[in-house]
């Protein structure tokens, strides 16, 4: 194993200078990447401005009828013209996702233990590459969990799943789990992004933290953003707000979005700051005239 005795720890993470590896193309690490990869990338990220806001509603997986997510056939329909990318399982999308939907597809295949057991962290690639290839996704979502009981086992997920999705020209998106028990600090962030991108991931999946434009700039693949726990609508917006501003490449709401009051005017703000330089002031403005409207 490494030799970590005298171990330099390292405080330069030049913030301001841009990622340079991106040769002609915009996302950032892809650069090297071939046409397939590149294609399903812009798919995820906006050409112009080179973010996305993604709707995460694969909560059912492990929580079964969330709050807001009852009836995934009513919600959809409403709000995917609104957000850029969505996030679910293959269930999700084949019984209430209409086959003409134009939006990017993030397909999460690892599974694993439901809310009534208490070690959540002992996943299993529950999809294969080829059911993926069929759903068209276009990226493929798996848990990791650094620090926790099933990180060896979770490691080994993302590992299989890059080999097999790098065959088919597919990006992983390794999603940085954070449970009750397991750290929400910069360094552990730090660590945890930059193993999963180290591991062949696309793009990075994590939650804002304090210095957090040190973990972007240490993490090789674009950052998106989890909206973590349902905020009131104010605070939603300046953590998005500052989540951007610290270099995150998007937003990936799910709840923030489901259990707003106002779920379609939620989005549409949420877009307003990742693809038009919103403040959250000004974000939250614009939803307050949207829902009195």
């Amino acid at each position: 194993m490494a030799d970590l005795d005298g171990l330099k720890v390292a405080h330069e993470y030049y913030r301001d200078v841009p990622f340079s590896v991106n040769g002609a193309f915009y996302v950032k690490g892809a650069g090297n990447l071939d046409w397939g990869m590149k294609k399903r990338l812009a798919n995820i990220f906006n050409p112009k401005t080179g973010n996305t806001v993604m709707f995460a509603f694969d909560h059912g997986y492990f929580m079964g009828a969330v709050s807001g997510l009852e009836r995934l056939d009513i919600l959809i329909p409403r709000l995917q013209n609104h957000v850029d990318v969505l996030m679910a399982t293959r269930g999700a999308l084949r019984t209430c996702v209409r086959p003409d939907c134009k939006k990017a597809i993030a397909l999460r295949v690892s599974s694993g233990s439901s809310m009534v057991q208490e070690d959540l962290s002992r996943e299993v690639v529950a999809v294969d590459m080829e059911d993926a290839i069929r759903m068209n996704a276009d990226c493929v979502a798996v848990q990791i969990f650094i620090g926790a009981n099933g990180q060896l086992e979770s490691i080994d997920n993302l590992s299989k799943t890059v080999n097999a999705a790098m065959r088919f020209s597919i990006p992983t998106l390794g999603v940085v789990a954070v449970g009750k028990n397991m750290e929400r600090t910069t360094k552990y962030f730090k660590l945890a992004t930059r193993i999963i991108a180290e591991l062949g991931a696309n793009i990075v999946k994590t939650y804002y933290c304090e210095e957090f434009d040190e973990v972007v700039a240490a993490c090789p693949v674009p950052i998106v953003v989890a909206g973590g726990k349902k905020l009131p609508e104010r605070e939603a917006l300046e953590m998005a707000y500052k989540a951007m501003r610290g270099g995150a490449h998007g937003l990936d709401m799910g709840r923030n979005i489901f259990q707003s009051q106002h779920p379609v005017a939620m989005a549409d703000a949420i877009g307003k700051i990742v693809h038009r330089k919103f403040t959250d002031k000004e974000a939250f403005e614009y939803y307050t005239e949207s829902i009195n409207k």
